[in-house]
C-alpha cells in the first residue's frame, strides 16, 4: 500500500499521524533477518530492531516456530501457564538479585511497580533517580526525564503535561556517575527515601568506575531499596543482564524487551523478602501491594522469550553480538574523526551512539553539551541512505552481517563529509 496515502488516514485517526514510538512518516511493513521494508518497498538496515527485543533479528525461524506452535494451543489465558513458569525459573537461575518474578506487559508497568514495592516495604514515599534516566511513563518516571530547563538538583522537572505537582515532591533528582551528590541526599533524606532507581547503563552512558558499588553500598547503609532498571539491557550487555556484567547486585530489578522475543512482556524480579508485597497472605493487608494484568505472562510472549534465552546462551553468541558492536563502534569513530569531527562513541557494543563532542561524556548534562544539530544532521542523513536508527542508539542484533556493516560504514563516511560541508 501506497505510504503517503497511509500517512494521510492516519492523520484522520492517530495524534500526530502515529503510535507515539518512532517517526511517523516511516511505516514498516516487514521485516527480515536484519533489515526491514517500509510500505513503499524501500529497504532499511535495522539498527532500531523494535527498540531493542529483536537481539536475533526479525523472524528468527525457531522463534516463529515456538510461537506458531503455542498460537494452536491458545494465546492467553488469564491464569497460570506452564511457559511463563519455565521462564520466570531461568530469569531466577541466571539474574543475581531475582530470587521472585512477577510479570507485567510493559516496561513502564515493572518500573511502576517496583517503585510501589519499594514503598510498600520500606514505609517511605521518596523516589531518588537520575537526570536523563529513563524508566518508562508513569508520573514518577516523567520526572526530569530529558529536562530542556536546567534547575538545580535535586529539584524535579516534569516532563509531561499532566502529572500532579504533588509527584514532584517525592522525587529528589541526582546527576548520573556523581557518587557524592547522591551520599549527600542520603544523607539530608535517607529516613525518606524508598528507593534508588537507575538504569546501570544509563541510556547509552555507561558507569564510572566504583559508582555502582558506592551505590550498592549506600543503599544497605540508609536501608534503601536499590532498583536496577534493566528493561535494555537485561540479557543485551550480558546473559545476566547488567548486574552480572558489573558485578553489583540490587535489591530488584526490572526486565523487559527481550524476555518476550518481540512480544509484550516485562518483570520485576527480586528479593523474596521485598517481592512477597505481592502475597497478600503472606504479607498481611496492609502490606499488599495490588498487581493484575490482562495479558501479564502470556504463553505466547513467554514461549518467544524461552527460545530467544535458549539462542542465546548458545556458544558464541554474545562474542558474536559484541564483536560486531567493537567493529561497528570503532569504525564509525575512524570515520568521522577522519572528516575532522570531535566525536565520542558512548555505550556498550552491544548499544551505542555517536556524540559530537571533545569531552567525555558521564552523565545527562554532558550529552546535552554536545552538537545535537550535527547529531541530527547525522541521523537524518543515516535514514535518507536507509539506516534505520533511533535518535538515541543504535541497537546491534545477531542478524547484521558483513555486509551490512561494511554498506553502514560506507553511509558513515558520506555522512561525515555531508555534514562537515554544511
Amino acid at each position: 500500500m501506497n505510504q503517503q496515502k497511509l500517512l494521510d488516514r492516519a492523520r484522520h485517526v492517530m495524534p500526530a499521524a502515529g503510535i507515539g514510538n518512532f517517526d511517523p512518516d516511516v511505516i514498516i511493513r516487514e521485516g527480515r533477518g536484519s533489515r526491514v521494508w517500509d510500505e513503499d518497498n524501500n529497504e532499511y538496515i535495522d539498527y532500531l530492531i523494535g527498540s531493542g527485543p529483536m537481539i536475533l533479528g526479525h523472524g528468527h525461524p525457531e522463534v516463529i516456530a515456538a510461537v506458531t506452535e503455542q498460537l494452536g494451543k491458545g494465546m492467553t489465558f488469564f491464569a497460570q501457564n506452564a511457559h511463563g513458569i519455565e521462564l520466570a525459573e531461568e530469569i531466577c537461575r541466571v539474574v543475581p538479585c531475582a530470587e521472585q518474578v512477577r510479570y507485567v506487559s510493559t516496561g513502564t508497568e515493572a518500573d511502576m511497580y517496583a517503585m510501589r514495592l519499594a514503598r510498600a516495604f520500606t514505609n517511605r514515599d521518596k523516589i531518588m533517580k537520575f537526570e536523563g534516566g529513563y524508566h518508562g511513563m508513569s508520573s514518577e518516571a516523567q520526572m526530569s526525564l530529558a529536562p530542556e530547563n536546567l534547575v538545580n538538583f535535586p529539584v524535579a522537572i516534569a516532563d509531561s503535561a499532566g502529572i500532579p505537582e504533588s509527584v514532584r515532591g517525592e522525587i529528589l533528582v541526582a546527576p548520573y556517575n556523581d557518587i557524592d551528590f547522591v551520599r549527600a541526599l542520603l544523607l539530608e533524606h535517607g529516613s525518606q527515601i524508598a528507593a534508588i532507581i537507575v538504569e546501570p547503563l544509563q541510556r547509552i552512558i555507561p558507569p564510572a568506575p566504583g559508582f555502582l558499588e558506592a551505590l550498592r553500598e549506600e543503599c544497605t547503609k540508609h536501608g534503601v531499596i536499590l532498583i536496577f532498571d534493566e528493561v535494555v539491557t537485561g540479557f543485551r550487555v550480558a546473559y545476566g543482564g547488567a548486574q552480572s556484567l558489573y558485578g553489583v547486585t540490587p535489591d530488584m530489578c526490572t526486565l523487559g524487551k527481550l524476555i518476550g522475543g518481540g512480544l509484550p512482556l516485562a518483570a520485576i524480579a527480586g528479593k523474596a523478602d521485598i517481592m512477597a508485597h505481592f502475597d497478600k497472605e503472606k504479607i498481611g493487608a496492609s502490606g499488599f501491594v495490588m498487581q493484575i494484568g490482562t495479558l501479564s505472562g502470556n504463553p505466547l510472549a513467554a514461549v518467544a522469550g524461552l527460545k530467544t534465552l535458549e539462542i542465546l546462551r548458545r556458544p558464541g553468541q554474545y562474542e558474536k553480538l559484541q564483536g560486531i558492536g567493537e567493529t561497528l563502534m570503532q569504525g564509525i569513530r575512524h570515520r568521522l574523526e577522519s572528516a575532522g569531527h570531535e566525536v565520542q562513541i558512548v555505550g556498550h557494543p552491544t548499544l551505542f551512539d555517536v556524540v559530537f563532542t571533545d569531552s567525555s561524556v558521564k552523565n545527562y548534562r554532558d550529552w546535552l553539551r554536545g552538537t545535537r544539530n550535527k547529531a541530527a544532521d547525522f541521523h537524518a542523513y543515516l535514514k535518507k541512505k536507509r539506516i534505520l536508527k533511533g535518535l538515541g542508539k543504535f541497537y546491534i542484533s545477531l542478524a547484521l552481517t558483513d555486509d551490512d556493516i561494511s554498506q553502514t560504514l560506507d553511509i558513515v563516511a558520506d555522512a561525515a563529509n555531508n555534514i562537515r560541508q554544511q
